[in-house]
């Protein structure tokens, strides 16, 4: 989509640190400022009402450009399991309730996957993101897929999320146990930020 005025901000809608740093990283670089909510006093929440991870993705780009007044990137992301017919999916930050820990989280996948009698461990981490201009209106979206497996059980103290229990394809460790420039080249997020680059770069200097 067209926009008018160059971006020279850009604020990061998230407050998980390990989510900020990766895409700081993966923006090194780009002649932007990037901002984040943590320098927001007490950022509302935006709850993720939609039903697909694009569409929760444009809802925090759209509210959060509009209450920090600069072009906002916001992403939604998770793990789909095959087996569990795609669960966790949208649900992934909130499986097993809000305040459940990680550890906790991929104990139940696993334990969910041992009562499935099901032999298939394919599973993919998949990322929407979206940018929207300081209005709210949605300007460019983008969508990265990483398909891999579900190991035997965590392994590796790297990444954060759900990461010590996935495999990607073509790799033997987890994300977990994968090094960073690894995981920055194959994740999802990765690959969604690769299809957000030409757009960003087309727009930094009208």
């Amino acid at each position: 989509m067209h926009i008018t005025e160059p971006i020279t901000r850009l604020t990061i809608a998230t407050l998980n640190q390990g989510k900020l740093v990766e895409i700081k990283r993966l923006l090194a670089g780009m002649p932007i400022e990037i901002l984040s909510l943590l320098s927001l006093t007490n950022p509302a929440e935006v709850e993720e009402t939609g039903g697909t991870f694009a569409e929760n993705a444009e809802l925090k780009a759209s509210q959060y450009a509009q209450m920090t007044g600069t072009y906002t990137l916001a992403d939604d992301s998770g793990l789909e399991v095959a087996a569990l017919g795609g669960r966790p999916g949208v649900h992934s930050a909130r499986y097993g309730g809000a305040e459940t820990g990680f550890d906790q989280k991929m104990a139940m996948i696993l334990a969910e996957l041992a009562d499935s009698g099901s032999a298939d461990r394919s599973a993919r981490f998949v990322c929407s993101m979206a940018i929207a201009d300081p209005s709210g209106r949605i300007v460019h979206r983008a969508d990265g897929i990483c398909s891999g497996r579900i190991a035997p059980q965590p392994c590796g103290n790297g990444g954060f999320g759900y990461d010590p229990i996935f495999v990607p394809d073509g790799h033997n460790g987890t994300f977990g146990e994968l090094s960073a420039a690894v995981k920055h080249e194959i994740s999802h997020r990765a690959r969604a930020l690769a299809e957000i680059m030409p757009f960003l770069r087309d727009n930094t200097a009208l």
